[in-house]
């Protein structure tokens, strides 16, 4: 697959396909072999191939009617700038208690489809969609339970360059399956443009 902006030797310096030391059975399928320290790596193609199935899956239900969901820090800008560029509905932080299942509440959403970063970390998103039958697309590492996720996007979900590659890819993916880009047209940002810049005291936190 040939991706203006992007190339084979950048995609992979973003460590998408850097998995973890544990693999689920479940995630087995899009793995490969593990590296000699014990992490299992990702079989990148098979994300590739989600990643283009996803974005067909998004311009079918509409953009709009998409909630994108991501817990953690790194996933808010990631979540933001996809749901700048195609139109999607972002939600980050923690989620709130009723967002799909009570219309009462003033934060509901009518999502037709959700996205989440982390389906070990974000399910209160997933339950409350189960709830309502709303499929849910996830970013799946090697350590993730799939059982409750309709369409696993095989990736390393932790790190903040793949996460950003993912979410870049998968803009791509939705604005060219929705016609709002051509497979040669360049996107808007970069993936660099996609990632969640550490701060001067997360950078401390890292290193200690």
């Amino acid at each position: 697959m040939v991706i203006p902006q992007l190339s084979e030797k950048a995609l992979l310096a973003t460590g998408i396909r850097i998995g973890t030391q544990v693999r689920t059975k479940t995630m087995d399928q899009f793995t490969t072999r593990p590296r000699p320290d014990g992490l299992h790596i990702i079989d990148y193609s098979k994300t590739l191939q989600r990643i283009d199935i996803a974005g067909k899956f998004i311009a079918f239900v509409g953009a709009p009617n998409t909630v994108v969901y991501a817990s953690k820090d790194y996933g808010r800008v990631p979540v933001e700038k996809f749901c700048e560029l195609t139109g999607a509905i972002a939600v980050t932080g923690r989620f709130m208690p009723g967002t799909f299942t009570n219309p009462l509440y003033p934060g509901h959403i009518d999502a037709e489809l959700v996205v989440v970063a982390d389906p070990a970390s974000d399910t209160q998103a997933i339950v409350e969609a189960g709830k309502m039958g709303i499929p849910v697309i996830a970013i799946c590492d090697t350590d993730n339970v799939t059982d409750d996720v309709d369409l696993v996007i095989p990736g390393n979900n932790r790190g903040r360059k793949a996460l950003a590659a993912i979410f870049w890819l998968l803009a791509r993916a939705t604005l060219t399956h929705g016609a709002q880009l051509t497979g040669e047209q360049p996107m808007k940002y970069t993936i660099d443009d996609f990632e969640t810049k550490l701060l001067e005291s997360d950078i401390v936190e890292e290193e200690e």
